[in-house]
């Protein structure tokens, strides 16, 4: 007889006992075994887990007796979450490589948020993993990262049953069961058959991104767009865990983001990746003369001027124009980092509007970009292949003669490596 999934409830039942024990009933109302991790440091557990806290803070290099007298004060708390979360991120590890759970749930105010989340994101992308939290109205790139977690706002505390926190602990329960039911159809859609190609978007580097995956498609790649609006740091990080294997860097505004801190900031610095990976990949300057706040009355006063053209894309979204200055600085930085690629690297450049902002009607149609192009086209290697159209970003024609470059570097990429000259005696 086949074993019923598995949810891991992990948290602390030493302050949040009593919603740990009515969430575990709920999942066991719904079918589903329950294997409770306990990671609590400041008393006893409000009922017996499987898997005690003691074992979690071992996991962690150290002794709870000895650690639990440190807490009251903001340092020990710090302490105490940083280390519980590394030995639950060790013991979760563990229980999802040994294929003994099949959903992972928690709940936590601020300090139990940051405990879960420490271990909860760093599991693999498709381990089911939700957190009710009282954190999950406010920003919540601190505590996903990269990850696909799920964050369930708490509505109120945790602190205590009533009737509107049984509804949403209840809804969790449920939600995780059916992950949990579901993990085995999950895992089978992860299986790799195909090479995977990695492509920035924004929306208006659509187009040339569609014609290109529709190609790639047809010709045996399996494709994974990234939306440039800060998920290129989550494509950054799977090009290191070595889950992408090309990449299309067609959309880079995430970099002047970066500079100026704007909404789309990825909190990292982009096409760094690329330089530790030995992938291939074609980089095109799509959208990078451009970074966004949100709606046009956010616009911070130091940016809001004539030379930035402010442009409204829509209600929540304004985007602004690189100053000459920038775009050199763009050009070089580009240039410098297809230079050190760790593989095969090509280079894409529309010479009739980086992206539909330079269309015929639009508000920066005719916009001069020639100093972005100068500096990227003068400071690449006389090695890199560089294609040139005098043609938007998004027709047809250039599309798909970034799918040929691309093809290029991937046969490189394939190219088995020269034999070792044979040795005489």
């Amino acid at each position: 007889m086949p074993r019923k999934p598995v949810v891991c409830l992990a948290g602390t039942l030493d302050t949040k006992g009593a919603e740990y024990a009515y969430v575990r009933d709920a999942l066991i109302a719904t079918g589903v075994d329950v294997l409770v991790v306990d990671c609590g440091v400041l008393g006893d557990p409000y009922f017996t887990p499987d898997i005690p806290a003691d074992e979690i803070a071992d996991r962690a290099g150290i002794r709870l007796e000895d650690f639990s007298d440190s807490v009251e004060g903001a340092g020990g708390r710090i302490l105490a979450v940083a280390k519980m979360s590394e030995g639950l991120r060790c013991v979760l590890t563990e229980l999802t490589e040994e294929g003994r759970i099949d959903a992972v749930l928690g709940l936590g105010g601020t300090g139990g948020t940051d405990l879960l989340s420490g271990a909860l994101k760093n599991l693999d992308i498709g381990v089911p993993k939700l957190v009710v939290s009282t954190m999950a109205s406010n920003n919540t790139r601190p505590y996903i990262g990269h990850s696909d977690m799920m964050m369930m706002n708490a509505v109120t505390d945790i602190a205590g049953l009533n009737r509107i926190s049984k509804q949403v602990l209840i809804n969790a329960a449920h939600a995780a069961a059916g992950m949990a039911r579901g993990y085995e159809l999950t895992k089978s859609h992860a299986a790799a058959s195909k090479p995977l190609v990695a492509i920035s978007m924004f929306g208006v580097t659509t187009p040339g991104v569609m014609r290109i995956r529709e190609r790639l498609e047809d010709s045996g790649f399996e494709v994974v767009t990234f939306h440039a609006v800060g998920e290129g740091a989550g494509m950054e990080h799977l090009i290191d865990k070595g889950v992408i294997d090309g990449l299309i860097d067609f959309t880079l505004p995430e970099i002047l983001n970066h500079w100026h801190k704007g909404i789309f900031d990825p909190g990292c610095d982009r096409m760094q990746a690329a330089t530790r990976s030995p992938i291939p990949q074609v980089v095109v300057p799509g959208a990078a003369e451009c970074f966004n706040f949100g709606a046009r009355e956010t616009v911070p006063a130091e940016f809001d001027t004539e030379e930035r053209n402010v442009l409204i894309h829509n209600p929540n979204v304004t985007s602004l124009l690189a100053t000459r200055d920038e775009m050199r600085r763009l050009g070089e930085y580009i240039a410098e980092h297809v230079n050190n690629s760790a593989g095969p690297a090509a280079v894409g450049i529309p010479l009739d509007g980086l992206d539909n902002y330079f269309k015929t009607g639009s508000q920066w149609n005719g916009v001069d970009v020639t100093p972005l192009i100068e500096s990227l086209r003068s400071g690449l290697d006389p090695g890199i292949e560089v294609v040139e159209k005098n043609t938007n970003i998004n027709d047809p024609v250039f599309a798909d003669a970034v799918f040929e470059l691309f093809q290029k570097q991937w046969a490189r990429h394939r190219e088995p490596a020269p034999a070792a000259p044979a040795v005489t005696a």
